[in-house]
């Protein structure tokens, strides 16, 4: 279940937790009952159908407890699932979508529908309360039984898959069905009672009567304006519910009646000196008592006309400049205020047009030439106003309008991604009107889904084919699923953002991964995983054995690299996989006391041959040449105290060259058998560059860290000359962090309580993502780059720059680590989109109160 309110969920967990109480002591009724109706049964037949039905229950009670709560559940999370288009599409449907219905489900519906109808007609009020409330609860457009979470075909339907699962014989489960469904409809109707209480105690309000405006035949279809409408059936709306500014209740104030403005096709004006004048006499007193849910559904139904006016050809795309008229819309004609020039910096030659204009009252009063798609909210600003009802909606739609200005004249945004953000508009309205979180929150999934457009577009310099047309045209198909969906609907966002990122994923890794430098990246890392499961292994097989805590230690963390390689390189049955198992016995056994000239003759005949080995995967590993020198000034001495110390026992030795020999014929786990928790050690950048011959190092396109110069001080960089790009940590000062003040009695703050992402510095390297933009200085000089791929481990990332032709560049984690700290890596965003549009808001209107008018 994902609401987008806690108190939502907590209300609807409670009414979950009475239902499944109630069928919990309804089941256990029925089985005390069928005990009782097998005495007084006549017949044989029927007694031991009773007898059998009450045991098969009594039985599987844990069962039937189980699904019911499992079932209930997964119908109320359907329930709430968006709808991502409610219209029925027959050209999806194909011949493999036929089939036929097992009798089973037809016996299962029957019998849940049956149990549901004796439920409804017993509780028939109740539930009807209930449904009213939960339609408030979850701010439902209208009350809808289809999506009455607790309707009674849920709980039908869990009742019955519990019976199912107690029984599996058909003439138990009759007798069950029929019996479970007389006593639960009695049992609901207290049920429903009790949940009606607790949902009142929580502050929800019955949803009042409404108006709902019906539209004539057509009236959907694109590019329809036709004039005709008419006013339909009344039905529940939903004026409870959670409101942003008063918290479970209604608005205290009841809201002004809806006055159409001017170009509102298929909308009736309202009456002349009547703002209800053109509603029948019955209605205007439904009417009078849900002022606010009427117009909250002529609202949505004006977002959803101007959606289908600005989906035609043509309609977001920014005017050319006229003479006359420079900087006024193409759909209204209005003219917008002088003050602010087209910018000269404007990207990748997109047209220069007058795309948005502030009407009488606007939040910001300059004006914007450098739009790549025409403001929706401030070309239809009087008509979302007369819409919308109070002081706080009306700002909403002033400041959202604001941040479009920006988001739009943006210039690290594509204007082909540009025009796609902007099909987001009145749906973006539309959240931010309705849910307070949208700017309190960066975690947002309305904010997050724009973002991530917005930062997966800034990867790309070309859109006319190739991953960038590829990308451009996924979001528009999911920007078109939102437009045509529940976009009031916060999972809806959700799901697409999921969506998104599974495309991009698949995207990125799939440009790398079927290539040769995937391939040896993941072998590179496999390596060292089976390095880290293996050094494991000889750390606990050496441990009872005494031996010097240094030795121990380069045989466990040092020569099991060796090994390892060793069986990577050349295989199991190798000459030098078996002369390094035969080095690292010899090294261990050369420590130990030699009294006897046999054991002395035998040392001094194998040390030249023991050092040559071990020199040789020292070599293999690349391990530093400072760390051998420190070993062998242990090992040395070591050697010569053991040809002086007191000899061993026959017994002790044969004892310990017998261990030692089993510790290093353990075989080196594969590939195949590693799991999760084998975990990439922490190995020095320099130690994994010399694993890669010179052939993959140019494969991979790796980048050693000797190549840097890490001495070197970091140019100053210039922030891609936006002219208003914003480092995160500069949106925390005084007048940043205050609340945007319209000369109203209500203030919006738009400063998230949520600290934003870092855009550089050594936190950067735990937020890098897919598909994202960053900038690296690489050659003495700042490269833009996208990342493409990372190992399943994270030990290695793939980068790649160029337009047509695509340069690899790949490095280990502990470099980019150390590129991030020194600050020679940083996001090609300072901050998200929406985060660079609220500050430069800020900044204009702090320019406007700081120059106050002379009138």
């Amino acid at each position: 279940m994902n609401l987008s309110d806690p108190r939502q969920k907590a209300a609807i967990d409670a009414a979950v937790s009475l239902i499944n109480k109630t069928a919990a002591s309804v089941a256990d009724r029925v089985s005390d009952l069928l005990g009782t109706l097998s005495l007084s049964a006549t017949k044989t037949a029927e007694r031991d159908a009773l007898l059998a039905a009450q045991f098969d229950l009594r039985r599987n009670m844990a069962a039937f407890h189980l699904t019911f709560r499992d079932t209930l559940r997964e119908c109320i999370t359907k329930d709430l699932a968006p709808r991502a288009d409610g219209r029925r599409r027959l050209e999806a449907t194909d011949w493999q979508s036929l089939s036929l219905v097992d009798d089973n489900e037809v016996e299962q519906k029957l019998y849940a529908d049956r149990i549901a109808t004796q439920i409804a007609q017993e509780c028939e009020w109740e539930q009807a309360e209930v449904s009213s409330h939960m339609s408030a609860l979850l701010n439902a457009a209208r009350r809808d039984e289809d999506r009455n979470p607790l309707r009674p075909a849920s709980i039908g339907l869990a009742t019955y898959r519990a019976i199912e699962a107690a029984s599996a014989q058909p003439e138990p489960r009759k007798l069950l069905a029929r019996e479970m469904g007389l006593a639960l409809s009695k049992a609901m109707k207290p049920c429903y009672a009790d949940i009606l209480r607790d949902l009142q105690a929580r502050g929800v309000k019955s949803a009042g009567l409404s108006v709902r405006a019906g539209d004539g035949p057509g009236f959907h279809l694109p590019g329809v304006n036709s004039g005709y409408a008419t006013l339909q059936h009344s039905e529940y709306r939903s004026t409870g519910g959670f409101a942003p500014s008063s918290g479970f209740g209604p608005q205290d104030s009841p809201a002004p009646p809806y006055a159409r403005g001017p170009g509102l096709a298929g909308l009736p004006p309202a009456a002349a000196g009547s703002a209800a004048g053109a509603l029948p006499r019955a209605d205007q007193g439904l009417r009078g008592g849900s002022a606010q849910g009427a117009a909250d559904m002529q609202l949505m139904a004006l977002l959803r006309r101007l959606n289908t006016l600005a989906s035609r050809p043509g309609e977001l795309d920014p005017p050319p400049l006229a003479s006359s008229a420079r900087g006024a819309f193409h759909s209204t004609g209005r003219p917008g205020l002088p003050g602010m020039t087209a910018d000269s910096r404007f990207p990748r030659g997109a047209s220069i047009g007058g795309g948005s204009a502030s009407g009488s009252g606007s939040l910001y009063g300059d004006k914007l030439t450098g739009l790549m798609a025409v403001n929706l909210i401030r070309a239809h600003r009087e008509e979302l106003m007369q819409a919308s009802s109070g002081k706080l909606d009306h700002m909403v739609i002033d400041v959202v309008g604001s941040l479009f200005d920006q988001i739009l004249s943006d210039p690290r945004v594509p204007p082909q991604m540009a025009r796609q953000i902007a099909r987001l508009q009145l749906p973006v309205l539309r959240v931010a009107m309705h849910d307070s979180t949208f700017f309190s929150s960066r975690r947002h999934p309305v904010r997050r889904f724009v973002n991530r457009i917005a930062s997966a577009a800034c990867a790309f310099d070309d859109f006319a084919d190739g991953p960038g047309k590829e990308l451009l045209d996924r979001v528009r198909q999911l920007v078109q699923e939102i437009v045509e969906g529940d976009f009031d609907q916060i999972e809806l966002y959700t799901a697409k953002l999921g969506e998104l990122e599974q495309f991009i994923a698949a995207q990125t890794q799939g440009q790398v991964q079927h290539t040769p430098a995937a391939a040896t990246l993941e072998s590179k890392e496999s390596e060292l995983r089976i390095q880290q499961r293996y050094m494991l292994q000889l750390s606990t097989a050496l441990k009872p054995m005494s031996l010097p805590p240094y030795l121990r230690e380069f045989v466990a963390q040092v020569w099991s690299q060796a090994l390892v390689l060793a069986v990577r390189r050349d295989g199991a049955g190798s000459d030098r996989y078996a002369r390094f198992k035969r080095a690292g016995r010899d090294l261990v056994m050369s420590v130990q006391p030699k009294g006897s000239p046999v054991l002395r003759k035998k040392f001094l005949m194998q040390l030249p041959q023991l050092m040559k080995d071990l020199n040789e995967g020292l070599a293999l590993i690349g391990w530093p040449e400072a760390a051998q020198k420190a070993f062998f000034a242990q090992l040395l001495p070591a050697h010569a105290e053991s040809l002086k110390a007191p000899p061993m026992s026959e017994l002790d030795h044969n004892l310990l060259a017998k261990q030692i020999e089993a510790v290093f014929n353990t075989t080196i786990p594969g590939v195949e058998s590693l799991s999760v928790a084998d975990v990439v050690p922490e190995v020095d950048s320099e130690v994994i560059e010399r694993r890669f011959t010179p052939e993959e190092a140019k494969q991979v396109g790796l980048v050693e860290e000797s190549a840097v110069d890490w001495s070197g001080s970091v140019d100053i960089e210039i922030e891609g000359g936006d002219g208003g790009d914003t480092h995160p940590g500069e949106l925390s000062g005084a007048e940043d962090s205050a609340p945007i003040d319209l000369g109203l009695d209500i203030n919006l703050d738009l400063t998230p309580s949520d600290p934003p992402e870092p855009s550089r510095g050594p936190q950067l390297m735990d937020h890098i993502k897919l598909g994202f933009a960053y900038q690296m200085q690489l050659k003495d000089e700042w490269q833009k780059v996208r990342l493409t791929y990372v190992s399943p481990g994270r030990s290695f990332f793939v980068f790649s720059r160029g337009k047509k032709h695509q340069e690899t560049i790949s490095m280990t984690a502990r470099m980019l680590s150390r590129m991030c700290e020194t600050g020679r890596m940083r996001a090609f965003e300072s901050a998200y989109l929406i985060e660079r549009a609220t500050a430069r808001a800020r900044k204009q209107l702090a320019a406007l109160k700081a120059s106050p008018t002379k009138h």
